[in-house]
């Protein structure tokens, strides 16, 4: 692992939105393993016990607010009292079957969220770093197999999708409007998808619901197997979120690429990842063995079937690369619910070890 990443954040304020919630606590763990002193701000989980507790790290926070991000008022308390270095906005409406049920809410986290940390961002006094991350799913998806590069036209078919568009286009109209120059935060936009590692257990999703289904020695249903999609294990965008955290914080001490930094990026894996959901089951079942049967339904609701990103502004402006290819993705995700299944208790060690793992693989492979 390049020491330099542990040294920037080791010792640093971070408020981190959405740290109960997969991704948010798995940068949550990583970040406390760094030393940097966290403040959380986010919903309970909505899976007991939450992932956060699975890791152990409520005593490790500086701070743990429950609250909902629409609450500006209270959001804006605890962000200014954190004093933060860096902010790293996850808290969102998450799953795009939900946004049909619940499209207004959806928007209003989305959307009306990510305004309410730029509001309380403005206040700030000292120089700030701000990561929004968003979506794959922010393009106007065409689904012609071109891949997606960062100025591509946003938009969205679904609630999800388009909330989120909608999110990177207020982001970056406060950033013209309010955070000219980087001050007084220098604010960029992440946007990765089909992120699978241990601890998802939300619904509608392929990786949960298989295993939950493999628990229970059920076949695992499959409702849309042809879809492709860029299956990435969690740590690479949370490395590349990173990255582009530390990038933004370099800029200013030397005063140069804050124009290509304040921007977005796209965070995704090798092309040999993109397979469709059927392969993505049959690969799992490689390490848990059971069964999948097809319930493909022609009456539901919208979903892309094909999806790729463009990572080249990702490798060549900040360095980062993917590192685990998708057979080393899925194994290392299907090792983490095993190992929850058969020693819960051993949670944090394991999370640990595959951090360790993956560092490991950035330093060989830098």
């Amino acid at each position: 692992m390049d020491s330099k990443l542990h040294q920037t954040f080791k010792g640093k304020n971070v408020f981190l939105t959405g740290h109960t919630g997969f991704k948010g606590a798995w940068l949550t763990f990583w970040l406390v393993r760094m030393g940097a002193r966290v403040s959380g701000y986010s919903l309970e989980a909505e899976i007991r016990p939450g992932l956060l507790e699975q890791f152990d790290l409520l005593e490790s926070l500086e701070s743990h607010t429950i609250a909902d991000i629409r609450d500006g008022e209270i959001l804006r308390r605890k962000l200014l009292a954190a004093k933060p270095d860096f902010v790293f906005h996850l808290a969102a409406q998450p799953l795009v079957r939900r946004s049909y049920r619940e499209p207004v809410e959806t928007y209003m986290t989305n959307v009306f969220g990510t305004i309410a940390v730029l509001e309380a961002m403005r206040e700030l006094e000292n120089p700030c770093v701000g990561v929004f991350i968003t979506t794959d799913k922010c393009y106007e998806n065409q689904e012609n197999g071109r891949s997606y590069v960062e100025s591509d036209a946003l938009g969205g078919h679904d609630a999800y999708s388009s909330s989120k568009a909608c999110a990177e286009l207020a982001v970056a109209s406060w950033r013209r409007s309010f955070f000219k120059d980087g001050r007084p935060a220098k604010i960029a936009t992440a946007r990765a998808g089909n992120v699978i590692g241990g601890g998802d257990w939300a619904e509608d999703r392929i990786v949960p619901d298989a295993i939950r289904c493999l628990k229970e020695g059920k076949p695992v249903p499959v409702r849309n197997p042809r879809a492709v999609r860029p299956w990435q294990h969690v740590l690479e965008p949370l490395h590349g979120y990173l990255r582009l955290a530390q990038a933004l914080e370099a800029a200013t001490e030397n005063g140069t690429g804050l124009d290509e930094l304040c921007g977005a990026f796209n965070f995704g894996p090798k092309d040999e990842a993109s397979q469709n959901v059927e392969t993505l089951v049959q690969e799992i079942l490689k390490s848990w063995p059971g069964s999948w049967e097809d319930l493909s339904d022609a009456n539901a609701v919208h979903e892309a079937s094909l999806l790729h990103l463009d990572i080249k502004k990702a490798e060549t402006v900040l360095g980062w690369k993917p590192i685990w290819n998708f057979t080393e993705s899925i194994a290392k995700t299907v090792e983490w619910y095993r190992n929850e299944t058969e020693n819960a208790g051993s949670i944090p060690d394991f999370t640990t070890n595959q951090i360790l793992a993956f560092e490991s693989a950035i330093k060989a492979g830098s």
